[in-house]
């Protein structure tokens, strides 16, 4: 059976830059089905976060905390940089519509995605230090996202601040520190029995929670206007400064070839099916086109990220060689 389950995990995950736009497209289609599951996003999206967190223990938070200087400047980039861009770009252009505004910055204040430990584990990047970003900032999500949602959007929109830290608590931190428990627990046997069994069930939610939410939002892609060209294209140049920034980072603090490829993915993705779960959940529909939109992106982006870095590491290695040959 475990064969069977890491054999269909596999394909899942080469499969993974699909799974969101074939998703995404099987929402809007299928709406009127779709739309009354909406009540199992929150569990369907707990269960994800409790197979991601069964990799990590709290011995890798203690370790990284030794160097911290790579986890603060992630930090800072997720929570302080991102989101001033959003404000900036949000409200000049997209200043008449204050639901895509929000939208929008709701898109980049949510914590790093959980996916990203896939890409930075098939790149060889540092999965100690990815665990750590996800662990930290997964339990800082239920402060800083109504925290930074108050800050800019304040009344524009109404929301309830404390029922989306509540929500958080038990979508993220909750599941996070029960799989983290266990793992420590079991001394490691639940990542090398548990988790392999989780794996492929977590992609496959992946695509019912970006389904059910797009549901939500059908309206509005089935009615494809420039508008909707316009959000697709903004949230897609700010996904690939997020890219940028966590690479640029790397280069300023001099870090390895591992820890370079971890920065650059946890600062590029997000936890958008968190953030489309808050849309849907706490705000009025329009709110979750920019969400959505990001999420059509978002394991394209990845894909496309670590291509590109690859081919860039190769380059930089054939001109040492080029260089010792000298």
């Amino acid at each position: 059976m475990m064969y069977w389950l890491q054999q269909i995990n596999s394909i899942l995950q080469k499969g993974m830059p699909l799974i969101t736009p074939l998703a995404v497209v099987t929402g809007v289609l299928l709406a009127d089905w779709l739309a009354p599951l909406e009540f199992l996003v929150p569990w369907i999206f707990a269960v994800m976060t409790f197979s991601g967190s069964l990799g990590s223990n709290f011995m890798d938070l203690k370790r990284v905390m030794h160097h911290p200087l790579p986890l603060i400047i992630s930090l800072l980039i997720l929570h302080l940089v991102m989101p001033l861009l959003s404000f900036g770009v949000g409200h000049l252009v997209f200043y008449d519509d204050p639901y895509f505004v929000t939208g929008f910055i709701l898109a980049f204040i949510i914590p790093t995605g959980i996916t990203s430990l896939i890409w930075v584990s098939v790149h060889k990047g540092n999965v100690v230090l990815t665990l750590s970003i996800i662990l930290i900032d997964t339990l800082l999500a239920p402060f800083i996202v109504p925290g930074l949602l108050y800050l800019f959007i304040g009344s524009a929109v109404q929301m309830n601040g404390t029922d989306i830290m509540i929500g958080l608590f038990w979508m993220v931190v909750i599941p996070s520190l029960f799989g983290m428990g266990l793992n420590q627990w079991t001394n490691g046997k639940a990542k090398d029995h548990l988790a392999p069994a989780l794996a492929p069930f977590s992609k496959i939610g992946i695509g019912m929670v970006v389904a059910i939410n797009s549901s939500a939002a059908a309206a509005y892609f089935r009615n494809i206007d420039w508008q909707l060209v316009l959000v697709g294209l903004v949230v897609l140049c700010m996904a690939i400064i997020g890219y940028a920034l966590g690479w640029l980072s790397s280069k300023g603090l001099n870090v390895n070839e591992a820890t370079a490829i971890s920065l650059m993915y946890n600062n590029g993705m997000r936890n958008i099916s968190a953030g489309a779960v808050i849309a849907i959940t706490y705000f009025p529909a329009p709110v979750t086109v920019p969400v959505i939109a990001a999420m059509l992106f978002q394991q394209v982006l990845a894909s496309f990220s670590g291509g590109v870095v690859e081919r860039l590491l190769t380059h930089h290695e054939n001109n040492l060689s080029r260089i010792e040959n000298l």
